[in-house]
């Protein structure tokens, strides 16, 4: 197993699109993860979006620590691992951009408004995650 460097572990979140998954801490201080689609903002954050009365809306929203998972399940192996605070919009603009953007990285540009237009509406949190740490290990079955 060899550490990533920071440029191959930025490359590897971008290219190939693959989903991520989100830990959370519930209220009652039980883990919470769930799978999320993500995008990145210029300056790194790891950004998307969840229903505000999700668990992971609600989690969030009482404790905003999370870290978040992406993996390559194909040998020989690899994953990144995005420890942050989250920040939370409502805003249906800043909503709208996000949302289309990661609609069209995972959908594609033709389906990209689509799935913008469905995530940004009221009751939908824009979340960003400024890494604090980062764990980023490839090779692990070598």
């Amino acid at each position: 197993m060899a550490q990533m460097t920071p440029d191959e572990w930025r490359a590897f979140l971008q290219d190939p699109v693959r989903p991520a998954m989100l830990a959370t801490v519930r209220p009652d201080g039980r883990p919470h993860v769930a799978p999320i689609w993500v995008t990145f903002d210029e300056d790194g954050a790891v950004v998307f979006t969840t229903g505000a009365t999700t668990v992971k809306g609600r989690s969030i929203q009482a404790d905003p620590r999370v870290s978040i998972c992406v993996d390559d399940d194909q040998p020989p192996f690899a994953f990144v691992l995005i420890e942050g605070t989250a920040e939370v919009s409502t805003d249906l603009d800043e909503l709208l951009l996000w949302a289309t953007r990661i609609g069209g990285r995972y959908m594609g540009p033709d389906r990209a408004e689509a799935f913008g237009r469905r995530n940004a509406v009221p009751g939908e949190l824009l979340v960003r995650v400024a890494p604090t740490r980062v764990v980023a290990r490839k090779n692990i079955s070598d």
